[in-house]
């Protein structure tokens, strides 16, 4: 059984091409216009969503509530401060941002970071992103769950207990559908410190969800942390998204651009086809030819008259496989020939009496 999840237009499941979201977050610094490009380019990127974020600093964090990040990317020492500078939208600039993605044909998300943005967003997201630093959060998680849309929910800096109780928050108060996301919060992640064979570790526990990763190493050109984290099961992939990599501050300096959203798309494309559509071994249509072909019949090593009983010395093996299989070794031996055969016949069924001699 595979189990699902609803994701805007897609429905996600373990064996899907990963539904890819392009975390704008504030990298759009407080310019609709600017936000509204980055929309563009991450839908022209090939993502399946654009996400925002929606906080008010005041609600976030308090005065002196100090960095989590490596300060030097980004030097500001207080959350305060750095969330101060990118908390300028509010509940009409993401309505805006909201239609924009419609016109565009990309889903819409902004994580809420307070129980006004959970009820202003609601309308207008088709599910909720909820960050890390949230997973214990109860009263945040039910105040979500209550709105009865899918939940995608990032894991980093916790541990399967917390994760635990948080589900258990979720579906207690009405979320059905939950996906669970892979995550390390730390900015920029290491390659040292991804991990990613943890979401090998989710999918055990969690058997029962959908499991993704929020991505934030720096990026290479091969898109190597994404395209690992597909290979290991996450099917959701969540990575910050910028228009230029190389500006100062806030998340850019972790972040991938539309030509690195382009080639992972392409990658993951790639890799869903090679995966193929399901685990059951078993030969499959293109494989026909060579079954036949490639294969090794039992083969007359010598010519034999007509009556005579097979030994080991008379036969050999050698393609095509269109006679009797080596599988069938011990069976042909001893058997007798009905009539003359030729060296490098390719050996039949009728070529053989019914039953070994006794003789």
């Amino acid at each position: 059984m595979h189990h699902s999840i609803t994701l805007g237009s897609r429905v996600i499941t373990s064996r899907s091409k990963p539904y890819v979201i392009a975390e704008i977050g504030v990298n759009h610094e407080g310019s609709m216009d600017q936000a509204k490009r980055l929309i563009d380019q991450a839908k022209q990127g090939g993502a399946d969503a654009a996400k925002f974020q929606s906080y008010k600093a005041g609600k976030l964090a308090s005065k002196h509530s100090p960095s989590y990040w490596d300060t030097t990317k980004e030097a500001t020492l207080s959350q305060y401060e750095l969330f101060k500078k990118y908390d300028s939208f509010g509940e009409d600039q993401y309505i805006a941002l909201a239609e924009h993605c419609r016109q565009t044909n990309i889903d819409f998300l902004s994580t809420p970071f307070d129980d006004a943005a959970i009820d202003f967003l609601d309308p207008i997201v088709p599910f909720f992103k909820i960050a890390s630093a949230d997973l214990t959060n109860i009263p945040f998680l039910r105040k979500v769950a209550a709105k009865g849309k899918p939940v995608v929910l990032s894991t980093g800096a916790s541990t399967l207990g917390e994760i635990d109780i948080a589900v258990e928050a979720l579906t207690q108060a009405g979320c059905n559908d939950l996906a669970l996301l892979h995550c390390i919060l730390n900015y920029p992640t290491d390659n040292a410190n991804a991990h990613l064979r943890m979401i090998e570790g989710l999918k055990r526990a969690y058997p029962g969800n959908i499991i993704g990763y929020s991505d934030h190493t720096l990026p290479d050109d091969a898109m190597t942390s994404l395209v690992t984290a597909h290979l290991l099961g996450a099917v959701i992939i969540e990575k910050h998204f910028t228009h230029d990599k190389t500006l100062p501050g806030n998340d850019h300096y972790h972040a991938m651009d539309q030509h690195d959203l382009a080639r992972f798309v392409a990658l993951a494309e790639t890799i869903h086809t090679l995966l193929g559509p399901t685990d059951y071994k078993a030969p499959i249509a293109a494989e026909t030819i060579s079954r036949k072909n490639a294969r090794r019949s039992i083969v007359l090593a010598r010519d034999v008259i007509a009556g005579h009983q097979l030994t080991a010395e008379d036969l050999t093996y050698k393609r095509p496989g269109t006679g009797v299989s080596p599988l069938h070794w011990d069976e042909v031996l001893n058997r007798c020939t009905f009539t003359s055969l030729q060296a490098d016949h390719v050996l039949q069924w009728q070529d053989l009496a019914n039953k070994q001699s006794n003789s």
